[in-house]
């Protein structure tokens, strides 16, 4: 029985644990109400530069969609907050020597640079098929990052091209967190 009770115990804390690593630490938000302000020459202020150095991260709400922007190797990247399946767990792999997020459902590989899809394929003609790092294309919105004064700004987005992450950050913007398990 005392087995029974600590085997529960046990699996009770790997469940508590999963989800603080799959939540992340708790990201910052740009202003007071989470969303971000927009200034008068249609840039959106983001953070504080060195506070997103600091961190190596932030969320902000632009347009009522959830981006992150990363400070990784001396770079600034802005991405959807949400991937083109689901949410990020904002971390950070080298892959085939690009920075990329790892999507934690489905293991997606996406540039923090450019937003492409990478996948590791075979071409079966070669006499010693060797798997190598290939393109989806671009999968994920990226934002364009300008800093000014020590100021961290985002551009709109530009909706008149979409891309795949667009059905999950409108998704994720009209019925929140809940409208992701369903």
């Amino acid at each position: 029985m005392l087995d029974l009770i600590i085997l529960i115990l046990h699996f009770f804390v790997c469940f508590l644990i999963s989800v603080a690593i799959w939540r992340g630490p708790k990201d910052l938000q740009s202003s007071s109400t989470g969303r971000a302000e927009t200034e008068p020459d249609g840039l959106i202020f983001i953070g504080k530069e060195e506070d997103i150095k600091k961190s190596q991260r932030i969320t902000a709400k632009v347009d009522g969609r959830e981006i992150v922007v990363f400070y990784h190797e001396g770079k600034f990247h802005a991405l959807d907050s949400r991937c083109y399946r689901k949410i990020f767990a904002h971390v950070i792999s080298d892959i085939n020597g690009q920075a990329c997020i790892v999507c934690p459902w489905h293991k997606f590989k996406i540039t923090l640079e450019t937003g492409e899809g990478l996948y590791e394929g075979i071409n079966p003609l070669e006499p010693s098929p060797t798997p190598q790092w290939q393109s989806k294309g671009v999968k994920q919105r990226i934002h364009k990052i300008t800093i000014d004064n020590g100021n961290v700004y985002v551009s709109p987005p530009d909706l008149s091209v979409s891309f795949d992450s667009d059905y999950f950050a409108e998704k994720y913007k009209i019925g929140g967190e809940s409208a992701m398990v369903k």
